[in-house]
C-alpha cells in the first residue's frame, strides 16, 4: 500500500459522535490561524452541508471539481470519509486558496487547489460541487455558470448545488441579514449579487436534460439553504 493509499484509507467512515468530533478536531488543527480553526470547528459541527454532500460523493471514483472551495473543507472532509477520487478546488479568493493548500499539505491529502473565478472554469469531467456560490454572482451570469458547471458533469456524474433560494420566509430574511454582516466583517469579500428563485436555478439544468431533486438543508441553522442534486436523465430504451 502506498503512502497515498494509506492516507485515504484512514478513518474511512466515522459514525459515532466521538469519531465525528475527532475528524473535526483533526481538520481544524491543520489551519495555522486561530480564527480559521474556530470557523472550521463551528462550520463542520453545525452546518449539515458536509454530511449531506459526503453521502453523495464519498463512494464516487470520479474526479471532483469543487467550485468556490474556500478553505478547502469539503476536500478534507471527503478524504476523512474515504473519498479516493481526484479533487480540484477552485476559488476566486487567493488568500483562502493559500490557506487551503497549506492545510492540505500538513498531511499528504492529495488535494489540488487554484485561484480561479467561477466564471472561467477549467476543463474538467466528473462530479461537480457548487456550494454556496451562486448568490455572489450577478443574476445575468448565474445561468452561464450553471450551464458551464453542468457541461463539466460526466454522463454518470452528479452536479451538487447548495444555495439559498429566494422566497418570503423568515429564514430567507435571516440569511440576508447574516450575509450583510459577513460582508461588513470582511469574511466574505464579495457582496451578495442575487439570490435565485428555485425556478431560475432549475430551468437551465432541465433544458440540458438533467433530472433535479431539491430538499431543505438548513439543519439547526436559521438559513434558507437547499440542496439541489442534478443528474443527467437516462433514456429508456
Amino acid at each position: 500500500m502506498t503512502s497515498h493509499e494509506r492516507t485515504l484509507a484512514a478513518d474511512p467512515a466515522p459514525r459515532s459522535r466521538r469519531d465525528r468530533d475527532l475528524v473535526i478536531a483533526r481538520i481544524a488543527s491543520r489551519y495555522r490561524l486561530r480564527s480559521h480553526r474556530s470557523y472550521v470547528r463551528g462550520k463542520l459541527r453545525w452546518d449539515p452541508l458536509f454530511e449531506g454532500v459526503a453521502s453523495l460523493l464519498t463512494t464516487s471514483t470520479r474526479p471532483l471539481l469543487d467550485i468556490g472551495c474556500g478553505l478547502g473543507l469539503l476536500g478534507q472532509y471527503l478524504r476523512e470519509h474515504g473519498f479516493r477520487g481526484e479533487y480540484r478546488g477552485i476559488d476566486i479568493d487567493a488568500q483562502k486558496i493559500e490557506e487551503a493548500e497549506r492545510a492540505a499539505q500538513i498531511e499528504p491529502l492529495h488535494l489540488d487547489f487554484s485561484a480561479v473565478d467561477a466564471d472561467t472554469l477549467p476543463e474538467f469531467r466528473g462530479d461537480v460541487a457548487l456550494l454556496d456560490v451562486l448568490h455572489y454572482i450577478p443574476a445575468d451570469a448565474q445561468r452561464r455558470v450553471l450551464v458551464e458547471a453542468a457541461s463539466r458533469t460526466a454522463g454518470d456524474g452528479v452536479l451538487v448545488i447548495r444555495n439559498v433560494l429566494r422566497d418570503d420566509s423568515w429564514r430567507f430574511r435571516a440569511t440576508v441579514a447574516e450575509e450583510r454582516f459577513s460582508n461588513l466583517l470582511g469574511w466574505m469579500r464579495s457582496p451578495v449579487r442575487h439570490f435565485p428563485l428555485q425556478s431560475e436555478l432549475e430551468a437551465p439544468l432541465r433544458e440540458l436534460g438533467f433530472e433535479i431533486e431539491v430538499s431543505p438543508l438548513w439543519g439547526r441553522t436559521p438559513f434558507n439553504s437547499y440542496l439541489i442534486v442534478a443528474r443527467r436523465a437516462r433514456s429508456i430504451s
